[in-house]
């Protein structure tokens, strides 16, 4: 397993109206590409323990997005789906990506999704198939987490602040089925607080009112796809579990659903080798 440090040190930076913004690339000619979406309020180490697997069969290039782990954090900033996708269009151009597929968890979701919508308005399309992780994509079907109705509330800044360690556990524990352990816990933790990165999640958490907004874009953006979809999901997690996948199959009936029992929130880690064998089999 790459520590988060080694997992720095083998990305690199570009630069997206004047912030710097980090990313992975394994730049393996030959295989096909897929891009790696992260979710909230984590970062692109999220995909550490299923990287090297998936790098047997992938070109893999992932990024934080612009808030988000490594990138640069600004404040007093509005930060938008529709802006991490343009980061996300512009990382595309940098490496002359034309073809590609999608695997995304939570707040990448929705970051994909707002991709597909403006794939479906193209006349040609390069995503070659998406899969996608627990996550909101269904605005209706959401259970929010107390954590996120307070970082919404007028006190969502003085909330961001006082956040420890030890709450930030509690929180992680409630969603995951499969407990993480401290170790790695506290890497997220830390890469999350990197470049005063808890000033900026009260502002992060505005992705929840926007889905509300764009919900009919981005559903549709789904039920319109014309490549493979897909949607793996721990059903015990508590935020998009079983309610989610429910709402996704009436809506998306183009959509292979694979239902994951014991598993919450965060399959990548709670179930590296079932997200790795359904890619794979894609």
């Amino acid at each position: 397993m790459l520590t988060y440090h080694e997992w720095k040190e083998s990305g690199a930076f570009f630069t997206f109206k004047a912030h710097q913004i980090f990313f992975k690339d394994t730049r393996e000619a030959g295989k096909p590409c897929l891009l790696l979406f992260h979710g909230f309020p984590t970062s692109s180490w999220d995909w550490h323990a299923i990287w090297p697997a998936l790098s047997e069969s992938y070109r893999l290039i992932c990024l934080d997005f612009l808030g988000y782990g490594f990138s640069d954090k600004p404040q007093n900033y509005t930060y938008s789906f529709f802006e991490q996708a343009n980061i996300v269009e512009h990382l595309l151009k940098l490496l002359s990506i034309d073809q590609f597929h999608i695997l995304a968890h939570d707040y990448g979701d929705t970051v994909t999704q707002e991709l597909l919508a403006r794939e479906n308005e193209r006349e040609t399309s390069r995503v070659c198939s998406t899969t996608l992780l627990n996550g909101g994509i269904i605005y209706e079907a959401i259970d929010f987490a107390l954590i996120q109705r307070l970082l919404l509330s007028p006190f969502g800044s003085l909330i961001a602040r006082l956040m420890t360690f030890r709450k930030f556990k509690n929180n992680f524990d409630d969603i995951c089925a499969i407990k993480r352990p401290d170790e790695e816990l506290e890497s997220y933790w830390e890469i999350i607080n990197h470049n005063q990165g808890h000033k900026v999640v009260h502002l992060l958490i505005n992705y929840i009112r926007e889905r509300k907004q764009h919900r009919d874009r981005w559903v549709g953006a789904l039920q319109n796809t014309q490549a493979p979809l897909q949607f793996i999901n721990g059903i015990e997690d508590p935020i998009s579990g079983k309610k989610m996948v429910d709402a996704f199959q009436k809506l998306i009936p183009n959509g292979k659903v694979i239902e994951l029992n014991g598993i919450g929130h965060y399959p990548q880690v709670e179930a590296p080798e079932i997200i790795v064998k359904n890619l794979i089999e894609l």
